[in-house]
C-alpha cells in the first residue's frame, strides 16, 4: 500500500472531495474493508486498479472532522495525514499535510 506522498496528495483529494458532496455519482464498489476500532465507529473500504491506483473511502461517527494517516510503518511520527471535515456553518474543509 506505499504510495509516494507527491502522488498520493493529488490522489487523495479527488477521491476524498466526493465523500463530503451530496449529488455525486455512485463510485464503483470497493473489495476491502475493515473496522478501525473495536466500538465499529470506523469503517474503512479501499480498492485499487491495474495502474495501481488506490481508492479509498473512510466512513466514521464523528463530531465534525476526521483525520487519515499513512505510514510504512504504522505510528503516527512521520506520517502522512488527511484531515476534513464540516464547520458548523456548513462549509467543508480539506488538508494534506
Amino acid at each position: 500500500m506505499a504510495v509516494l506522498l507527491s502522488r498520493m496528495k493529488g490522489m487523495l483529494f479527488l477521491l476524498f472531495l466526493p465523500c463530503f458532496c451530496s449529488g455525486q455519482p455512485a463510485s464503483p464498489p470497493l473489495r476491502f474493508s475493515i473496522f478501525l476500532d473495536p466500538s465499529n465507529m470506523v469503517y474503512l473500504r479501499w480498492d485499487h486498479d491495474e495502474q495501481e491506483l488506490m481508492t479509498f473511502e473512510l466512513q466514521v461517527h464523528t463530531t465534525g472532522w476526521v483525520a487519515f494517516g499513512f505510514s510504512h510503518h504504522g505510528e503516527l511520527p512521520g506520517s502522512d495525514i488527511v484531515i476534513g471535515g464540516v464547520f458548523p456553518n456548513g462549509s467543508i474543509y480539506f488538508s494534506v499535510s
